[in-house]
């Protein structure tokens, strides 16, 4: 299991819980940061939005091959070679059907590798980094993970959203807890757990506009008293007091917004089930997810955020009431060693998990395209991606690193509608996942030459691996 523990907790408690949790849940001078502007101003071109989805356990490569290839096809596929296949000709995978309608948006790409972050069982923050970690000490986090670079070029009130469905095999978390995304070195992020805490911390302008106005005034004190501080602090630590004290003013800055926008998000209020009340012990696990996948469109609807990231499972997460296991409390990492329940094998369930999720990737795809924005919808202008994380198995070795990614008619992607097999592990063309976010921010204004770690075995061999995958990029 990850070696740090995750204490629930509430930001609508006392004061001292407040104060405890600005000064230990990194947010430092970027994690709560606010840019100058929010969004996109009124009849200008909308923000880019992306939404993250990690899951457990793996993502074998063969469970995301086309059920229908040619003989030929089959045999690259098989043997790990490159590939590019129209899947407007191809059935999608079983438990890939809920987003058959989508297939235009679709795509499935196969042969990154991910060796330089953690596999195993889990992988931290690594895998969003493109590094090792360590067993997800702060000293481990190299980096600001990849969905905080993108939430830098496209501003929003809260700027990086975070939602986590993980546990401790018998139950869920909740409240706000530590997070899996990093806003900088050494820092790590914090997370909605359960759905009901996202709620009332998402939507508080709404439901609660009372407790913004308490937040305000909270802040105002604790600003005065660190100011107080400051005065005798020298060096280093006046510095990461100074730290404190801008995410202080970020997050006044983020309830004044907030207030001035509640009338917008109010008209987009999701509705949460009695069940999910007080963190939702007795809810199903098909039942968090839906909820959170609710609360997920609605932040980006209502401008909230731009970017989500959402652990859907992690091998701890408790796995209650799916369909044909209602009965069974099923444990994920168990189903990794192929351990079944109520006579059902481990693949099937396995199965029937991603099933599930998939079902969620249906449902966000489907709301945001009903969603009108400027002369289109919303969906035309976001990236969805759902990849593992953790490599190609429960116990990974990070050879590949499968992402199934819907992008909208204007994303600066340039690969819906295709099946893509990359070149294979420390071969020539080989590319990592830290080309792949590299290909991210290029795609979106951040030319960074190269964003992650190099793979150890592809730079032994002296093959290039800098730079996007440029085949990816939509030409403007």
């Amino acid at each position: 299991m990850p070696s740090f523990t995750a204490k629930p907790g509430s930001l609508n408690k006392t004061m001292t819980s407040r104060r405890n949790f600005l000064k230990q849940s990194a947010l430092g001078a970027g994690a709560l940061a606010l840019p100058s502007s929010f969004g996109a101003p009124l009849g200008s071109t909308p923000p880019k939005r992306f939404i993250f989805i990690r899951k457990s356990n793996g993502i074998r490569p063969s469970e995301i091959a086309l059920p229908t290839f040619t003989d030929q096809e089959k045999a690259l596929d098989a043997k790990k070679q490159p590939l590019e296949i129209d899947l407007a000709k191809h059935e999608l995978p079983a438990w890939m059907r809920p987003i058959a309608s989508h297939k235009a948006n679709l795509s499935i790409l196969q042969g990154l590798s991910c060796k330089m972050s953690e596999n195993g069982h889990w992988s931290y923050s690594s895998v969003m980094g493109a590094y090792k970690s360590g067993r997800n000490s702060l000293s481990g986090i190299k980096r600001a993970t990849i969905d905080f670079e993108i939430a830098k070029l496209f501003p929003s009130p809260f700027g990086h959203v975070e939602l986590s469905l993980t546990g401790n095999y018998s139950s869920f978390r909740t409240g706000i807890v530590s997070g899996y995304s990093a806003p900088s070195p050494h820092q790590r992020n914090y997370c909605y757990a359960d759905p009901q805490t996202a709620y009332n911390e998402l939507f508080k302008s709404v439901i609660n506009p009372d407790a913004v106005n308490s937040d305000n005034a909270m802040l105002e004190f604790l600003e005065g008293e660190e100011s107080l501080k400051a005065d005798v602090l020298r060096g280093y630590e006046k510095q990461k007091l100074s730290n404190h004290i801008d995410s202080i003013e970020s997050i006044r800055a983020r309830n004044k917004k907030l207030e001035k926008m509640s009338g917008s998000i109010a008209k987009h209020l999701p509705k949460l089930a009695p069940v999910h009340a007080g963190g939702g012990p007795n809810a199903s696990t098909p039942e968090k997810q839906s909820a959170m996948t609710d609360i997920l469109v609605a932040a980006l609807i209502t401008g909230l955020t731009n970017v989500v990231t959402y652990t859907i499972d992690e091998l701890s997460t408790p796995i209650k009431g799916i369909p044909g296991n209602e009965g069974d409390h099923i444990s994920i990492h168990e189903l990794g060693h192929n351990g079944g329940y109520s006579g059902i094998p481990a693949d099937e369930i396995r199965e029937k998990i991603r099933l599930g999720h998939m079902e969620q990737v249906a449902t966000i795809v489907k709301k945001l395209k009903a969603t009108p924005e400027g002369n289109g919808t919303m969906f035309d202008n976001s990236v969805i991606m759902y990849f593992p994380e953790n490599g190609e198995g429960h116990h990974s070795h990070g050879t590949e690193a499968p992402f199934i990614v819907l992008s909208g008619d204007k994303s600066s992607l340039d690969m819906a509608g295709r099946y893509i097999r990359l070149p294979y592990h420390a071969t020539e063309g080989h590319k990592t996942i830290g080309n792949w976010y590299t290909t991210l921010l290029n795609a979106h204004g951040n030319l960074v030459e190269h964003y992650g770690d190099f793979d150890l075995e592809t730079a032994r061999k002296k093959i290039a691996q800098t730079g996007a995958i440029k085949q990816l990029i939509r030409k403007s």
